[in-house]
């Protein structure tokens, strides 16, 4: 019976068991014929391409921005191709490297001055890696790349020499007299200067191309795959003028070495045009240099001081309230005018109206000002918005100021604030809008806008060309334009300005002492001006020198900081314009007008053979070769020194060509 009961149980465990198995195999047997289900009704496309996602990408072909010029066409701003060398380990036979590596390292080590042995051991751990895409070196120029590719295995090519190129753009200043704060960036997050205002022009149409995954973290580009190629930026060429702007900086930096002041601006405006022929803003950093970092000349509203009696008089001539006989009594030079106590630094006794310029009296102006317009500023402040001092200057360059002028609806007007208005304070006014009125009475009445672009280029073709444009076609009567010339012109052979007075230049100006900060306790702070044009019977520029905080105990006065700045770059500047240069030939017999322009020289290009274009003026070569279809990198300025492809190098449509010019 035991026996009987054993076999049962036995038995009943084998079913089980049996069960069990066939339920596994037949649940497995299920999931088999429903995975071929679902494969038979899954799209072939979708698998290639989830395939595709995983191991290709699309990646962004960057490209170049357009270059930037001063408007003689000499370069602020390029772009410059920069290369990346990776190596793919897995494509260079064993013998060819077992024969070539000892050579390439020995390269390798005087080219980067590094050891031999360090470059060996990278590259045999590399290589038995089987490592695809491995960064060598970036950022090399193209000499440099030059060089590297004839290197041993690397002139083998990417095929077999497993040598993999990367081409990138770097933008980089062409010169050192205008920096950041001038020519600006465009970072993608912020915009500043020449670059921020005309990015729309500058930056090109990004291409794209395919790249393949070569691990977790690296993706290698796959050149002969390019989905579309990128468009270059269109060139810009700005108003700029590098002669007059390095006469500027020169100036300007020497006096505020001379006068260990913090900071100064110059401005230089063509009469006519309202083109920017040179913007200089120079501050002194950490280790006492002065750099061009940042854009006093738009960026900071200022109180300005003297300057701004040139807006307040000019007011009052154009209403008739004041003429060649008017007088007005400045006392000792002190007078207190609704509880505010107003003083001279200039004597006293009674001035006709081109002394209260030429002596740049703050009584006079304020008596005069007070006298017609104190029961009705409003009509005074009038002509101010008339002359566009209420408004922000619709420019390309970001970041420009907002003027502030106090009026009777703020709550710290009171009866002195038209007072401090008339010579030049409760206002804050950025100097280009400043130096902007001045141009306006130098232009006979007509305020032009200021300009900073010339031309837009792309290709060999002019694409924009910029327009003057006109804000107020007569600010005031002639007559009242006329006093204020001649009474401007006395303040330099007379006045505050006469220190700067010379009879080879007729000048126009007004000098400019403004305290600053004059609440807080410490130090006085001064900000020194000049402002004015030349010549000043028939003007050609208009120019505005600031500067900030000068050391007192050198001085302060705008006669003797500033002043000096303004006629070094007046007798610089038009003792070398067109005009008198042709006038100098007249009178110079011996000049040969040969030797003065060198003749135009056409380039062409025959049986698709690269020309000899070193030794002539980039200028003239370039735009010749860009409208011939070819794409061509420089850098420098001045006459071509070196050139690649060299002549009789077969090119194409598609080739770029590289000069190197002097600087």
């Amino acid at each position: 019976m035991q026996k009987q009961n054993d076999y049962d149980n036995k038995r009943k465990k084998t079913l089980r068991w049996g069960y069990l198995f066939a339920t596994v195999a037949l649940c497995v047997f299920v999931m088999f014929l429903a995975r071929i289900v679902i494969l038979q009704n899954t799209n072939v496309q979708e698998i290639k391409d989830d395939y595709i996602n995983n191991n290709y990408r699309t990646a962004t072909l960057k490209a170049a921005r357009g270059n930037l010029f001063a408007s003689d066409g000499s370069i602020l701003a390029t772009t410059v191709m920069r290369y990346d060398i990776y190596l793919d380990f897995k494509t260079i036979k064993d013998t060819v490297y077992s024969n070539n590596i000892g050579a390439l390292t020995d390269s390798l080590s005087k080219m980067f001055g590094k050891s031999r042995a360090d470059f060996r051991k990278r590259f045999d751990e590399q290589k038995k890696n089987k490592n695809q895409y491995y960064s060598l070196v970036k950022g090399l120029d193209f000499d440099q790349y030059d060089r590297i590719r004839k290197f041993p295995i690397f002139k083998r090519g990417k095929n077999k020499g497993g040598f993999i190129v990367d081409r990138n753009y770097k933008r980089e200043l062409a010169t050192s007299e205008i920096g950041s704060g001038t020519i600006g960036i465009d970072n993608g997050v912020a915009k500043a200067g020449l670059e921020g205002a005309f990015s729309k022009y500058l930056t090109g149409i990004d291409g794209s191309r395919l790249e393949q995954r070569v691990n977790s973290s690296q993706w290698k580009p796959i050149d002969y795959w390019k989905v579309s190629e990128p468009v270059d930026g269109q060139d810009v060429y700005t108003t700029l003028d590098l002669r007059i702007q390095d006469i500027a900086h020169s100036a300007l930096q020497k006096q505020l070495i001379n006068f260990e002041a913090k900071h100064g601006t110059v401005i230089v405006m063509e009469v006519e045009t309202g083109k920017v022929r040179a913007m200089v803003n120079l501050r002194r950093d950490d280790e006492g240099n002065y750099v061009d970092a940042y854009n006093y000349a738009i960026k900071d509203n200022i109180e300005p001081g003297s300057t701004f009696k040139v807006v307040s008089l000019l007011a009052a001539m154009d209403d008739g309230f004041i003429d060649e006989n008017t007088t007005v009594d400045v006392g000792n030079g002190i007078w207190v005018y609704a509880k505010q106590r107003i003083t001279d630094g200039h004597g006293g006794g009674t001035y006709d109206i081109s002394d209260v310029l030429a002596k740049s009296s703050n009584v006079g102006t304020a008596k005069l000002i007070t006298k017609y317009y104190a029961d009705k500023p409003e009509i005074f402040l009038d002509h101010l918005r008339r002359w566009k001092l209420f408004d922000k200057m619709d420019i390309e360059l970001p970041g420009i100021t907002k003027p502030k002028v106090l009026t009777p609806k703020h709550k710290r007007w009171n009866a002195a604030t038209l007072a401090s208005i008339g010579y030049g304070y409760s206002t804050n006014i950025n100097l280009l809008q400043l130096a902007t009125f001045y141009n306006g009475v130098a232009n006979k009445g007509k305020m032009v806008k200021p300009l900073f672009i010339d031309k837009i280029m792309q290709n060999g073709k002019v694409t924009f060309e910029a327009q003057t444009q006109v804000m107020v076609k007569k600010m005031a009567s002639e007559k009242a334009l006329k006093m204020m010339t001649d009474a401007l012109t006395k303040a330099v052979e007379k006045g505050t300005g006469r220190s700067i007075f010379t009879p080879n230049l007729k000048m126009a100006g007004k000098t400019g002492t403004a305290r600053f900060e004059y609440w807080l306790p410490g130090p006085m702070k001064y900000r020194s001006s000049f402002a004015g044009f030349y010549p000043a019977d028939n003007p050609k520029y208009t120019c505005y020198v600031m500067i900030s905080e000068p050391n007192t105990a050198k001085g302060f006065y705008g006669g003797t900081v500033s002043a000096p700045v303004f006629k070094e770059i007046a007798g610089k500047t038009f003792l070398k314009t067109p005009q008198n240069i042709e006038k100098e030939m007249l009178v110079d017999k011996k000049v040969n007008l040969n030797k003065m322009v060198e003749p135009n020289v056409k380039v062409t290009v025959n049986n698709k053979q690269m020309p000899s274009v070193v030794g002539l003026i980039g200028k003239n070569v370039i735009p010749q070769l860009e409208n011939l279809g070819y794409r061509v990198d420089y850098k420098g300025v001045g006459r071509i020194k070196e050139q690649f492809p060299l002549e009789g190098t077969t090119i194409s449509k598609n080739q770029r060509i590289y000069l190197s010019l002097q600087n």
